[in-house]
C-alpha cells in the first residue's frame, strides 16, 4: 500500500492512497449522483496511481484529468464511473472498449464485467496499460484479473486476434 506526503488537512499525518481513494469516491463520484453499487465498488477498488506515471501519483485521487504517454490523459475519476454507471452494468457482461489509454477505465470495468476488451492504437500506451494491469494484478495478491489487452501490432480487421 503505497502512502502520500501529509496534505493540509492534518500536518504531519501521512494517508494511503486507499484512503483518499476512498474520500474521491465519496466526495466528487458519490456524491455528483453516481449511485450504482457495483460502481462505486470498482471506483473504491481499483488503484488509479498505478496507472499514473510515479512522478503523477500523488493526484491520483484528485478529480483531474492527468497526463500520460503520447500526449493523452488519464480520464477524470468521476467521468469515468459516470460512464460506467451509464452501461447500467449487471455483472457477467463482455465490453469492448476503443481506446485503451492507460488502461484505468478497463480495469473498473473488469471490476463488473465478466470480461473485458480494449484495444489502443498508440503502441506505447498499449504496452504501459498492459504493464500497469499486470502490476495491479501482482499488487493485488493474483486477486484482480486484468482486462484483456489486444497486441499493439493488433489493427481493425486483422483476423489474428480472436476473443476466446
Amino acid at each position: 500500500m503505497g502512502f502520500l506526503a501529509s496534505k493540509e488537512d492534518h500536518p504531519g499525518e501521512l494517508k494511503s492512497f486507499a484512503s483518499y481513494r476512498e474520500e474521491m469516491v465519496e466526495r466528487d463520484i458519490a456524491a455528483r449522483g453516481v449511485r450504482d453499487e457495483l460502481v462505486l465498488g470498482a471506483m473504491r477498488k481499483v488503484p488509479r496511481e498505478l496507472f499514473l506515471p510515479k512522478n503523477l501519483r500523488e493526484f491520483a485521487y484528485e478529480d483531474l484529468p492527468l497526463p500520460i504517454a503520447g500526449g493523452q490523459t488519464i480520464s477524470q475519476p468521476y467521468i469515468v464511473a459516470f460512464m460506467a454507471e451509464s452501461l447500467l452494468l449487471k455483472g457477467g457482461e463482455k465490453i469492448l472498449e476503443i481506446g485503451a489509454g492507460s488502461g484505468y477505465a478497463a480495469a473498473v470495468l473488469s471490476e463488473i464485467a465478466a470480461q473485458v476488451y480494449t484495444v489502443e492504437r498508440l503502441g506505447q500506451l498499449a504496452d504501459k496499460a498492459a504493464m500497469f494491469a499486470s502490476c495491479m494484478a501482482t499488487a493485488a495478491g493474483g486477486g484482480w484479473s486484468p482486462p484483456r489487452m489486444m497486441p499493439s501490432s493488433w489493427r481493425p480487421g486483422d483476423r489474428r486476434f480472436r476473443s476466446p
